[in-house]
């Protein structure tokens, strides 16, 4: 073998290697931050009937901000936990809202995608200027769990097991 195809090869094995390593971790788990307690921050966005939607709304209630996607999988996958965490504990005080974001569908076509899917709670279409009043992120799906008196309990940035994530709504609740 000549020195150039042995160098492709490791070169080849090596790329492969990294690529293994970043998609797991990034796929597998979750990145958390929990507690930052620092003041969650005010908006205003317009739902999909073009209809103007505050935070102010929302005083005293637990509130869960998740940015997301339609064509965003992590996104589309937590939506059915989304639906079943509104289900249980809305009538404790749980607002869930979907920020929609970068998302180049017409409203009309996510409209059919949350009816598809069962989506019973709160859509939104985010903006850039929100997106940075939360610190700005660097992928979705980012969510912010929001407590009674408007501080920002916890923040992940991909997916958590089910389970795990309703514990924290349910600390949130009490």
């Amino acid at each position: 073998m000549t020195r150039l195809r042995i160098l492709s090869l490791f070169s080849a094995a090596a790329a492969l290697a990294v690529g293994t390593a970043l998609f797991q971790g990034n796929s597998l788990q979750a990145q958390e931050s929990q507690a930052t307690l620092q003041p969650a921050p005010a908006w205003k966005l317009k739902d999909l009937d073009g209809h103007e939607v505050s935070s102010a709304q929302f005083k005293g209630k637990v509130v869960i901000v998740d940015f997301w996607a339609t064509w965003c999988g992590p996104c589309v996958g937590e939506i059915p936990s989304y639906v079943e965490l509104q289900k249980k504990y809305g009538k404790d005080g749980l607002v869930i809202i979907g920020a929609l974001t970068h998302d180049p569908k017409i409203p009309a076509k996510i409209k059919e995608f949350a009816a598809k899917l069962g989506m019973n709670y709160l859509i939104v279409v985010s903006d850039d200027a929100t997106e940075e009043a939360f610190g700005g992120f660097e992928a979705i799906p980012t969510t912010f769990l929001i407590s009674r008196d408007g501080r920002i309990i916890h923040q992940k940035t991909g997916a958590l097991p089910e389970g795990k994530y309703e514990k924290l709504v349910q600390q949130a609740l009490k």
